[in-house]
């Protein structure tokens, strides 16, 4: 009948309660071990002894933008500070395409296989518009990530200067107090990170591509007097001729530079990561370099003169961040950059506008 209620023959019988699908207890034990609950203590306990995990958990606290995570940062760096300064910092640039990664997996090969400790600082490059970072550097160096010796940490560059992580010569400090004592700074391309890189490290490696044209081309007179040495990479198969060839123009190039306050002179090195050739060569150079450095007190005299400068860079970021971040300059910014695509005043009296506000803050 059509006011009858229809009664299905199927019945649906209670099955067992199913488990939850996150394991609350993990969470906690999770959540237990979080980074912000360790203590400064625990932080520079575990970066002495070599955790890697905890070293990894400090610099991501140094490149935090938050100040309760600065502070700590200081406080970690300060106590570690004395377990630093033995090592060789060697800073690594060359323009897009050269092979960075692949050298870097190579020579760092040679260098852990030899029983030092390798820390890679490698610099990402972020998006100007997302602020993103793609960080794949550890994909190009499956071999050295899985090196017990090695630690590679790749880092964005949140839009300063030429791709330079602003935090990069802290994570130095932590990564020697862990007991890396072979510091590799890789750096986005030749541009103005270059500058800031030189001021960080013992030792200043340029990477040239030789069958792209000119070879000097594109490649500024100041970055190359920086280099205390440059490597022609490929110089392998069909490319092996050219990579000699590239390696005659460049050593002409730089008998034009005056010579440099080191005393060292510059060499030229071919090499090919693939077939290792040249890699072992090039290292026994800088052990060269730094033997030598030493030997005349330009080593040391070179890390203190860093040190002071990065004491005043440190200061005018400082100031910076304490202008722009202030309320009241704040507030005022937009009005004063409204007044001057009115063209009722100029860049110049704006600047002053808002520094004079600043200061009688």
């Amino acid at each position: 009948m059509a006011t009858e209620e229809f009664k299905s023959a199927l019945t649906v019988n209670p099955g067992v309660d199913q488990p939850p699908t996150i394991n609350m207890d993990a969470v906690k034990r999770f959540k237990s071990k979080r980074k912000q609950d360790l203590s400064v203590n625990d932080y520079v306990e575990g970066i002495t002894k070599g955790n890697i995990t905890i070293l990894s958990q400090a610099i991501t606290l140094i490149e935090s933008a938050l100040p309760e995570h600065h502070a700590v940062a200081q406080q970690i760096i300060e106590r570690c500070l004395p377990h630093t300064g033995k090592s060789i910092r060697i800073g690594i640039t060359g323009v897009p395409g050269v092979g960075k990664s692949t050298f870097i997996e190579a020579l760092g090969g040679t260098i852990t296989a030899s029983g030092r400790k390798l820390a890679v600082l490698a610099i990402d490059p972020s998006s100007e518009r997302s602020k993103g970072s793609i960080l794949g550097d550890k994909t190009r160096m499956e071999t050295l990530c899985s090196d017990p010796n090695a630690f590679i940490r790749p880092s964005p560059s949140a839009g300063s200067l030429g791709g330079v992580a602003r935090k990069t010569r802290e994570s130095i400090i932590l990564c020697e107090a862990a007991g890396f004592n072979t510091i590799f700074i890789e750096t986005v391309g030749v541009g103005q990170s270059e500058t800031a890189v030189h001021s960080m490290v013992d030792f200043f490696l340029l990477l040239q591509l030789a069958g792209a044209g000119d070879e000097l081309q594109g490649i500024k007179r100041g970055i190359m007097e920086m280099a205390d040495m440059i490597a022609i990479t490929k110089a392998d198969g069909a490319n092996a001729d050219r990579a000699n060839l590239a390696k005659a123009e460049h050593e002409s190039a730089l008998h034009l530079f005056p010579a440099p306050e080191s005393g060292w002179t510059a060499r030229v090195k071919t090499c090919s990561s693939l077939t290792k050739m040249g890699i072992k060569e090039l290292w026994d150079e800088i052990l060269g370099y730094v033997k030598y450095t030493k030997a005349n007190s330009y080593f040391d005299n070179r890390r203190r003169k860093q040190a002071k400068y990065w004491m005043y860079e440190t200061i005018n970021e400082a100031l910076r961040e304490a202008f722009y971040n202030h309320p009241e300059v704040e507030k005022e910014i937009p009005i004063t950059e409204d007044d001057i695509l009115n063209d009722k005043i100029t860049s110049f009296a704006a600047a002053r506008k808002l520094l004079d506000l600043y200061q009688n803050l």
